[in-house]
């Protein structure tokens, strides 16, 4: 939009006859998306209807600071001060740190910011996260702790910026920086928070109040129609349509707009949460964000007087349900498909308050509150085919994540049959994680992260796992799994390899609760094979050879890979390897370190069992002896011997009711 001689500078433009006089299109959207026929608005309407707009607008914004929409929103405004936040003063100096990737974004020659900067990895991702204005919600915070004008102020020349700058309103479908459906949803759920609590301060100018209220209603209209139909996006866009026509009732169809919301939530949570409460992307990071988009949906409903359905609720329990019982001892998820090391106990915490389960709280606090669960301490969702093998619930807890399950509908990785492994407080084995979607990091590390090669899996002829089906219309039979007091058992397979001929993977773990992990691994092929057996230790790991066997060497928290079956062995240790890409660890996304890879290396003519034992310990790693005493086309059975104990052990290939402990 042309700004003529007369008019201000934008940076100018903060009274109402400032923004009126120099973008009257903006300014008139207000009164046609708004519903003038609203309670409270009569004045506006009769001030617009005779062509008074300034008025109109004076009486606008009369109404919302007298009035009591989105009252959870309106906060009374701290003390003024000079505190300073080191966060706060970084932000200020337009240095915004996106996914753990510090950028400072230039100004164009119109005194605009450059709202297309792309960061210093010039990646897509970081434009688009800045533009769901993480920053400003930060720094909101901050204002609330500190009350500085400053950062107050900043937040105000911030909107207005990106307000005018992203004039005209497409009304299309588009995947710009700025104009693209998950940011329009984010900033719908940032902005009302700031509109609404620094309203009645004096920081918040009446152009950039007047310039949210003209452009609120395109946020929700993009939401509203231009919605992804599907998965983790339908639910964030849906979120942030029903977060504004909550707190803007006068918008025009907000009524219609919520009613809709509600019911393509509820449709959507049917299509994407498997009966057992898993979200079908199948991996942590993204279960947690759909979760919290079908919270928020419930929290604004209740809000607003909307009954939620109780299908709804039910699912709900069953989402938070699964966070808790896949939930590390630290407190963190696993680093499944493309997840980063989140931790979840504020959220599990949450959830064990709306539903009452106290079961969840003892879990997300280590026991240290709540109430021991009664069943547990391992768990198996049979629709993901996930589980976790446990030893307790304390904070030193024996932890280990099992993947059986489908490739999942978005995010996948190649790597069923993956185990990830933590013991006394540290992570042991590993996921790579998922390294970056876009950028530097995405060309050298993304084929790897999600890959086979990635993950404590097989390759076999050097080749990993071809994409496996993205979803299942049954769960895993519950043959494929087993727990007792004593013990946990699983096995489950995989077949389609990236290699000449048929070969089959079946893998069969079986877990003595508090002592170890035996892993059998069976090749079943037609011809002569190289396997590769990855084992992928945490960076934090120091990792030494003992002949054949793999150990840590940690001041605490150590394990022992240790092969029992009778193959040879060519064991090489890897780490930061570039080619071909192997050695190497992302916690969260656009973050990369070395770690260490063993990699044991060994032929077969025919089809071969391979078997191993795990040891955790606290400390340095006890003397254990174990052989295997048969192996056979159905079952392994295995002697180990270690503390003083003995334990005979059969381990059958998926059929868990076969499966038997005996200890000495």
């Amino acid at each position: 939009m042309k700004v003529t001689q007369a008019q201000k500078k934008w940076q100018d433009v903060t009274s109402i006859e400032d923004v009126c006089n120099t973008f009257p299109g903006e300014i008139n959207k207000i009164f046609t998306n708004f519903n003038l026929d609203y309670p409270g608005l009569e004045k506006v309407k009769k001030e617009y209807g005779n062509g008074n707009i300034n008025a109109a607008c004076h009486y606008l914004l009369a109404y919302y600071k007298k009035g009591n929409s989105a009252s959870n929103l309106r906060i009374k405004q701290p003390r003024a001060s000079d505190a300073r936040v080191a966060l706060g003063d970084t932000i200020l100096k337009d240095v915004f740190v996106i996914q753990t990737v510090k950028g400072q974004v230039p100004y164009g020659k119109d005194g605009h910011r450059d709202w297309n900067y792309r960061g210093p990895n010039n990646d897509i991702e970081w434009s688009w996260l800045s533009n769901r204005h993480p920053q400003i919600d930060s720094l909101f915070q901050i204002y609330k702790r500190t009350g500085n004008k400053e950062y107050a102020a900043y937040i105000d020349l911030f909107l207005r910026d990106f307000i005018i700058k992203s004039i005209p309103y497409p009304a299309k479908p588009a995947a710009t920086d700025i104009w693209r459906g998950l940011e329009v949803s984010f900033r719908a759920k940032v902005w009302p928070k700031i509109f609404y609590g620094l309203l009645n301060s004096e920081h918040l100018s009446p152009a950039t109040q007047l310039l949210m209220l003209s452009s609120m209603p395109d946020h929700a209209h993009y939401n509203r129609h231009f919605h992804k139909k599907k998965g983790n996006w339908l639910t964030m866009e849906i979120s942030g349509l029903a977060t504004i026509v909550t707190t803007f009732p006068e918008i025009k169809n907000s009524d219609e707009w919520l009613d809709y919301a509600i019911h393509e939530m509820g449709k959507s949570m049917k299509e994407q949460v498997y009966p057992d409460g898993v979200q079908t992307e199948l991996t942590s990071h993204y279960h947690a964000v759909a979760l919290e988009s079908f919270v928020e949906l419930k929290e604004l409903s209740e809000n607003v007087g909307k009954e939620i359905p109780e299908s709804y609720n039910n699912t709900l329990e069953k989402m938070y349900a699964y966070l808790a019982h896949m939930l590390r001892p630290d407190g963190t998820g696993p680093l499944n498909n493309d997840s980063d090391r989140n931790d979840y106990r504020e959220l599990i915490l949450k959830g064990a308050k709306t539903f009452h389960r106290e079961d969840w709280k003892y879990i997300a606090t280590n026991g240290m509150s709540g109430k021991k669960p009664s069943n547990g301490p391992s768990f198996f969702y049979p629709w993901s085919g996930h589980l976790t093998f446990r030893s307790s619930y304390d904070k030193n807890a024996h932890w280990s994540f099992f993947d059986m399950g489908p490739w999942g509908t978005g995010h996948e990785h190649s790597d069923k049959l993956h185990i990830s492994v933590a013991a006394y407080g540290r992570d042991l084995l590993v996921d790579a994680g998922r390294f970056s979607y876009s950028g530097k990091l995405y060309e050298k590390y993304r084929a790897y992260g999600i890959g086979s090669e990635g993950h404590n899996l097989l390759l076999i002829d050097n080749m990993g796992q071809n994409p496996g089906p993205p979803s299942v219309t049954s769960p895993v039979s519950d043959k494929h799994f087993r727990t007792e007091d004593s013990f946990d058992y699983a096995s489950d397979s995989f077949r389609d390899y990236k290699v000449d001929g048929q070969v089959n993977h079946i893998r069969s773990i079986f877990y003595v609760r508090g002592e170890f992990w035996v892993i059998v691994d069976r090749v079943l092929t037609e011809q002569p094979r190289e396997i590769k057996t990855l084992w992928h230790w945490h960076p934090s790991c120091k990792v030494v050879k003992d002949g054949d066997i793999t150990k840590s060497d940690n001041p605490f928290g150590n394990l022992a890979v240790i092969p029992v079956s009778n193959q040879s062995f060519n064991l090489a240790m890897v780490k930061g390897q570039d080619n071909p890409v192997q050695g190497w660890y992302s916690v969260e996304y656009n973050k990369v370190e070395e770690n260490t890879t063993s990699i044991y290396t060994n032929s077969i003519n025919e089809d071969a069992t391979m078997v191993w034992l795990l040891v955790p310990a606290e400390n340095a790693i006890p003397n254990v002896t174990a052989r295997v005493t048969s192996s056979k086309t159905d079952k392994v059975e295995v002697e180990v011997k270690l503390s003083n104990k003995t334990w005979q052990i059969d381990i059958p290939f998926l059929d868990g009711s076969k499966a038997k402990l005996i200890e000495h």
